[in-house]
């Protein structure tokens, strides 16, 4: 039995022939993929999967990627997108959900978090209250490298309201502890977002905005890794930080 695709669909409150329906398959090929959980949907088929049950498709089909990648450290990259916008929002939300120790959004404004993930304050507070430590990079508003930046973009909601954005909801939030925030503004052309020991980069093109530039979700399987090497950049970000009083 595909556990994790039978808990998955409980969850959702999705029955086999209503997933069936909303992937385009037929009722016995479902009711085959819960019972052999060797046996996996095309990429296509698995994303649409993910969206459908709110979750991300490898934590239903892990061996899939594996398979797809299985030397060399690219093996730590668990999907590309050209765009962040292209990711589905229920990735975002699972990775979310399913981190327990620590979460770090090291984007620049983060403000697009607050804009796609109802009650993400209260969903981070209840992850804080239970002992995950919850961080937040974000740029400094009053600094130069924003205000070169707004200048690139050239949008009204500008970059410094968009961080004023984030720190209006993380005072929201109230005092919790575990979450913590600090102003920096040497990741303006990196941001990184950290779920336990997965992570989702984008690497900033131009004067593009965030979501107009490619991401990539990448798993932690390796010392030295792509996930440890991002994770020390956020690690040294972090430390020489300026803390934000919530």
């Amino acid at each position: 039995m595909n556990t994790a695709l039978k808990d998955a669909m409980d969850r959702a409150g999705v029955r086999p022939h209503q997933l069936a329906l909303r992937v385009g398959v037929e009722h016995k090929t479902v009711t085959r993929w819960l019972t052999n959980p060797e046996r996996a949907p095309r990429e296509r088929t698995r994303e649409d999967v993910g969206q459908a049950l709110g979750v991300d498709p490898v934590t239903l089909w892990p061996k899939s990627v594996q398979s797809r990648v299985k030397t060399g450290h690219d093996r730590e990259i668990v999907a590309a997108y050209p765009f962040r916008s292209a990711a589905p929002t229920s990735l975002w939300a699972s990775l979310i959900d399913g981190a327990s120790q620590s979460l770090t959004f090291a984007g620049y404004t983060n403000y697009f978090l607050w804009q796609q993930h109802p009650r993400l304050g209260a969903r981070l507070a209840a992850k804080a209250d239970h002992g995950a430590r919850v961080r937040f990079l974000v740029g400094d508003p009053e600094s130069d490298v924003t205000t070169k930046r707004e200048e690139a973009e050239g949008v009204p909601l500008t970059v410094s309201t968009r961080i004023r954005i984030t720190l209006d909801a993380l005072e929201k939030m109230g005092p919790h502890e575990g979450v913590e925030a600090r102003f920096s503004d040497q990741h303006i052309a990196l941001s990184v977002f950290m779920f336990d020991d997965q992570m989702l980069v984008t690497p900033h093109i131009a004067s593009l905005l965030g979501d107009e530039s490619p991401m990539f979700h990448i798993r932690r399987l390796e010392d030295d890794g792509l996930y440890d090497r991002f994770a020390s950049h956020v690690a040294a970000l972090w430390e020489g930080g300026r803390p934000v009083e919530l």
